[in-house]
């Protein structure tokens, strides 16, 4: 049990709608990236430029989620511990409905303060339900991230750990490469 008492919050998930598992790594080149990528068993779920807006909030992260091209916006609130290595990230996700995103984004700026914008250009591709994101971000240069949703169960996470580092291995990513912050931290 950790002596930290935001962290003992996260031990009850009810605030929280989303356990992942995350890892994320800097890299000179996504092409040697793809050409690595597992063949069988692989799910391309497409090319997405986001653009993440970020507020200031007391404590974790918020950020509005857009995707250009599209009408449809997410909400997503998380907190987690900045380390170089695979980390849980607590998260809640509001969808917002193509119908309200103007609106909504409009009274966002209206109460919250902006602490960074952060434009990436994102591949999705599925692996034995991770999710591997190839980024592009503006600024920052390339990046490899793992995310996986898990829940609290021992067993189940460690089973869950292996695959990701099983997959790091297989794209040789180096673990010197970790990155522990996020982009809007990097920025």
């Amino acid at each position: 049990m950790t002596s930290n008492p935001r962290m003992k919050l996260f031990n009850s998930n009810s605030r929280f709608l989303h356990i992942i598992l995350e890892l994320k790594a800097r890299v000179p080149d996504l092409t040697r990236i793809r050409q690595k990528l597992p063949e069988r068993n692989l799910e391309k779920r497409g090319i997405f430029h986001q653009i993440d807006t970020y507020f200031q909030v007391p404590k974790g992260r918020l950020k509005l989620r857009e995707i250009k091209g599209k009408t449809k916006a997410e909400l997503i609130y998380y907190e987690r511990k900045d380390t170089a290595k695979v980390k849980h990230c607590y998260a809640s996700i509001l969808r917002v409905p193509p119908t309200a995103c103007a609106s909504f984004k409009k009274l966002l700026l209206q109460i919250l303060d902006i602490k960074v914008v952060v434009e990436k250009v994102r591949e999705i591709y599925i692996y034995e339900g991770v999710e591997i994101h190839l980024d592009n971000v503006q600024g920052l240069g390339s990046f490899v991230e793992f995310e996986l949703e898990t829940s609290q169960d021992p067993k189940q996470l460690g089973k869950q750990q292996l695959r990701i580092k099983r997959l790091k291995e297989q794209l040789e990513i180096n673990s010197h490469s970790f990155e522990r912050f996020s982009y809007s931290d990097l920025i």
